[in-house]
């Protein structure tokens, strides 16, 4: 058997199914029920559905006991949201005050690919923190069915504003220039795109990877430069772009998007199939290029 999976394992109209699961536009029994079809050679619906969830023993690319780096988990209030709230923080051992980056998970809490990815920042030079929005629900259940079952319980304008709490903490953290970036994935790339245009004088650079996009209204308000990832095959988000797009021409807006070709919506997730190594390390080089660029 393969040691991981690919997008080329399966049909893409069964990845396109699984988006759409997972995004809450099909349940777990239409999932299965639609799946059936590909389901052949003794190979269950419920096996692909298996093969298709994170497999988290792939996504350490920095342990968490690093000596490069220092970890804790910080509380932080968040008083137009949640209330108490909690992420992981993490930054290079020894440095002083460091460029901050906001890295915001999908829809399903602080699972340990983004706490990877919070690591992986601060490796590369960065006071990074990744907050947990289920945290007030006990955080993290350990498995992203359950997850994304606990982030659907709280109102979106109340996570919006636990995310515009903890980037405020960044800006004043005793660790940080003052320089704020922010890179999210998924849910968490409408949420960079969001915090561009909801606290501008914050937020100096945002990198959305397959994020759902604001208003023309709302575009307009962004003063940082984007940074914008999307897969080709992400049909879902990507309809979104061409409005995104004028709008942000329209309003002058520094801007720099990248088509990933034959890419799925969650490339850079190295923990499912739709993981593509070439545009999930492209992009990276890319995104650590620009925080540099922008928040050094």
């Amino acid at each position: 058997m393969k040691e991981r999976l690919t997008s080329q394992d399966f049909d893409q109209e069964l990845l396109d199914l699984y988006d759409y699961y997972v995004h809450g536009r099909l349940d777990r029994r239409e999932f299965l029920d639609q799946a059936k079809k590909f389901a052949v050679g003794g190979v269950t619906a419920a096996a692909l559905l298996g093969m298709l969830n994170p497999q988290y023993a792939l996504a350490t690319q920095v342990e968490p006991d690093d000596d490069r780096i220092k970890t804790k988990r910080l509380n932080y209030d968040s008083p137009e949201g949640h209330g108490d709230m909690q992420g992981l923080l993490a930054w290079l051992a020894d440095a002083g005050q460091l460029p901050a980056v906001l890295v915001v998970h999908e829809n399903r809490g602080l699972n340990p690919y983004i706490e990877d990815v919070v690591r992986r920042l601060a490796v590369a030079g960065y006071l990074a923190f990744g907050p947990d929005a289920l945290y007030p629900l006990g955080g993290y259940p350990g498995n992203d069915d359950e997850g994304r079952t606990l982030q659907r319980e709280f109102e979106r304008p109340k996570i919006v504003e636990d995310f515009i709490a903890a980037a405020k903490v960044l800006h004043t953290h005793e660790h940080s220039t003052g320089k704020v970036g922010v890179v999210g994935f998924c849910f968490g790339g409408y949420m960079a795109n969001t915090l561009a245009w909801r606290i501008p004088d914050i937020i100096s650079a945002a990198v959305p990877y397959y994020g759902g996009q604001p208003t023309a209204e709302q575009t307009a308000k962004i003063k940082a430069p984007l940074l914008i990832h999307y897969g080709e095959l992400d049909a879902r988000v990507n309809a979104g772009w061409p409005a995104y797009e004028e709008a942000l021409k329209a309003n002058h807006i520094d801007h720099t998007m990248h088509l990933y070709p034959g890419a799925n919506h969650g490339f850079h997730n190295d923990t499912t199939p739709r993981y593509d190594e070439a545009a999930a390390e492209l992009s990276w080089d890319r995104t650590l290029a620009f925080f540099d660029q922008h928040l050094r």
